[in-house]
């Protein structure tokens, strides 16, 4: 088959990058290329970009700009985050809360400081990916220094009650971190009315490069370095400053501070037709995360008696571009633990889909990809004997 279009809809396992980005980032690679370090006018000139850039990514957050440390990605953030506020409060206590639900970067660095001596808790959530206060609540102990529970889950959509959590940890006197790398720029954000202390973002789920993001750490909040060498970022975060890809990232920023009311209505109707359509013309099919609570561009799926990967293969060959659980674990022939968290068994776990929207998402491009897909289901099923076995008992009742 071969391919007359090319929908894109993994866009939460990264975004284009907008011309305007691009436009805003030329400069800095060819005509001012100084190194922000350095002490004569025409390096010293390039501290100004990178002072815009702070303040825009301060002003979408409600944040100070000297809040504002930018990394090179989420991952970075986030273990920048959990590693240094374990270090810096251990004095205190050794206890970390996190979920079962957490993105790699948080759930590998859990792994990685329990080896140390911390003792992590992963809370579970419920059928669709919400943590339980009360269950919170419960796991907290005298030792515990740090609550670290994401914005918005990556794979199925659903938004945590991040600012009920904050309020748990103000009141308890817990610091608290997000990770908001899909959240960011998708949904309204305010580190002080949701009592958030660290948050981490990254750029390319934006549309701004691969390879930028930022740490929000509130000012009192006494962690130190993850990178060690220069003075940069207010000797926090050594390295040569990326001029380009920060310009680049509060382009992306604040373009989406602009759009966002707009974007979110005009995405979320859009995903709310794509979901409608889906669960109404395929049978044996659910929407996993919370139908309502969830990212605006965010559809996730299984079909039962079918693989994900196989799915995502003839989607290709239509020319959609799916996903099948996180893109860092595309590789992985392991059900999602997402999936799994939310209680669901290993073969249908496996029959999951992602689909992402952007603002450039058209009605036409979700009916072209439900069509394909009603096709691609049944022509699955039709090759799988676990669905003729369901088919023949289900006649035989």
């Amino acid at each position: 088959m071969e391919k007359t279009k090319m929908i894109y809809l993994d866009n939460a396992a990264t975004t284009r990058c907008k011309p305007e980005v691009v436009e805003a980032m030329l400069p800095y690679f060819t005509e001012q290329y100084g190194n922000a370090s350095a002490v004569y006018e025409f390096a010293s000139n390039m501290k100004e970009p990178i002072r815009k850039a702070r303040e825009t990514i301060a002003e979408s957050l409600g944040a100070k700009p000297e809040e504002i440390y930018f990394t090179s990605c989420g991952t970075e953030a986030d273990n920048w985050a959990l590693k240094a506020a374990a270090e810096a409060y251990q004095d205190k206590g050794n206890h970390i809360i996190t979920t079962k639900i957490e993105h790699h970067a948080i759930l590998h660095t859990g792994e990685y400081l329990e080896k140390r001596g911390f003792e992590v808790t992963y809370l579970d959530v419920d059928e669709f990916g919400r943590v339980d206060l009360d269950v919170l609540k419960a796991a907290i102990r005298p030792t515990t220094i740090l609550i670290s529970v994401m914005f918005a889950n990556n794979e199925i959509g659903t938004i945590e009650p991040v600012k009920e959590i904050g309020a748990i940890a103000k009141e308890r006197g817990i610091l608290f971190h997000t990770d908001a790398v899909q959240a960011y720029g998708h949904v309204p954000i305010q580190v002080d009315e949701m009592n958030i202390d660290m948050l981490s973002a990254s750029g390319h789920k934006i549309n701004a490069p691969k390879g930028v993001g930022f740490l929000y750490i509130r000012k009192g909040v006494k962690i130190g370095s993850f990178i060690h060498g220069g003075a940069q970022e207010r000797r926090r975060r050594a390295g040569t400053e990326n001029i380009p890809y920060i310009v680049g990232l509060a382009k992306a920023a604040g373009m989406h501070q602009d759009s966002m009311g707009k974007d979110m209505e005009e995405v979320t109707a859009l995903r709310d037709y794509l979901i409608d359509r889906v669960l109404t013309e395929i049978p044996y099919v659910r929407l996993n995360g919370h139908r309502t609570k969830r990212l605006p561009n965010n559809a996730n799926f299984c079909f039962q008696f079918i693989e994900g990967e196989s799915l995502l293969i003839m989607l290709d060959m239509a020319g959609i571009c799916g996903a099948s659980g996180s893109a860092c674990t595309s590789g992985s022939l392991d059900p999602s633990h997402v999936l799994l968290a939310i209680g669901l068994p290993h073969e249908i776990a496996h029959g999951s889909l992602r689909l992402t929207l952007s603002d450039e998402t058209t009605k036409e491009d979700i009916d072209y990809v439900v069509d394909q897909l009603k096709e691609i289901v049944a022509r699955l099923r039709d090759m799988s004997p676990l669905y003729e076995d369901f088919m023949r008992e289900k006649k035989e009742r």
